[in-house]
């Protein structure tokens, strides 16, 4: 019998994602609101892209 990793990715899996940018969303809030990194730095420390920082300052001016 196969394992179930063979036909099942959980990098494919639509929830998996969805917990996985917000957990990222939580980290990236923390890191501008109370460490006050930049948008660069953040983006290092979570390993995301800039633009998703960005992305998420701008949603914190609101």
């Amino acid at each position: 019998m196969e394992s179930i990793s063979t036909f099942y990715k959980e990098e494919n899996d639509y929830l998996y994602r969805k917990g996985e940018e917000k957990k990222s969303h939580a980290v990236v809030e923390n890191l501008i609101l109370k460490l006050g990194l930049s948008d660069e730095e953040a983006a290092d420390v979570a390993e995301v892209d800039v633009a998703y920082v960005t992305k998420v300052r701008a949603e914190l001016k609101k």
